[in-house]
């Protein structure tokens, strides 16, 4: 693949263009986000390409997900010419959780007029909140959940939320995820799976843990550095 023209039509290798099947054309309000999206999913990718009809294609990244389910699934897209499936179904999920394009009506709201030079700007909010629940423990252990919701204005392309123990503890098992631990310091990585998180979209990991004393839970957390609001 050469580039991506919009969120929906790639160049490919031979130079020419076509368009991915299924996919309806985004707005004019939606297509920048689609695009970018786009461009982050696919370019430098090892994109297998396969053709539907003369002039579309159909994508597959390298891990298997086709890319116009994904797209639909994150709600920077809309289906077209299909009655039903995982594509109908993704964007329905998508329409009800008001995901992407359907978070505020396909159309970006007017920003606010900026503030007047006598007046004092707050503090810019957290892009991220990170809600640590442990879900059950017992002598010597515990499980806990981590979610992470991405409440800034951008696309999260791959995560990792670092926290520190309080009181001893370490991570023992953990899923969705790949942990480290050095002393009370832990990072978690996403997994292949689970490495986008949209604006207002959330991903959760969970672990088993060990403890010698009292459980509780941390107090502050960062995503890629960025500290975030706990929940």
């Amino acid at each position: 693949m050469r580039t991506v023209v919009d969120g929906r039509t790639v160049e490919l290798a031979a130079g020419t263009r076509a368009r991915i099947s299924l996919l309806a054309e985004p707005t004019s309000c939606a297509a920048p986000a689609a695009l970018d999206f786009a461009k982050k999913a696919l370019l430098d990718k090892e994109v297998r390409v396969s053709s539907i009809t003369p002039g579309e294609v159909s994508l597959a990244l390298p891990d298997g997900t086709d890319y116009a389910l994904l797209a639909v699934q994150y709600g920077f897209l809309r289906t077209t010419g299909v009655d039903g499936g995982p594509l109908v179904e993704a964007e329905s999920k998508a329409q009800k959780a008001k995901l992407g394009l359907w978070a505020q009506g396909d159309c970006p709201r007017s920003t606010a007029p900026p503030p007047s030079s006598t007046s004092t700007a707050a503090p810019p909010a957290a892009p991220c909140i990170v809600v640590y629940r442990i879900t059950n423990q017992w002598p010597g252990a515990f499980q806990a959940d981590v979610t992470i919701r991405n409440v800034g204005g951008a696309l999260v392309e791959g995560w990792t939320v670092r926290w520190r123990f309080a009181d001893g503890e370490t991570v023992s098992q953990l899923w969705n995820g790949t942990v480290s631990q050095s002393g009370a310091d832990v990072s978690v990585t996403n997994a292949g799976y689970n490495a986008l998180i949209v604006k207002d979209g959330s991903v959760t990991f969970g672990f088993n843990g060990s403890a010698t004393g009292p459980i509780s839970a941390p107090s502050s957390f960062s995503v890629n550095g960025t500290a975030c609001t706990t929940g």
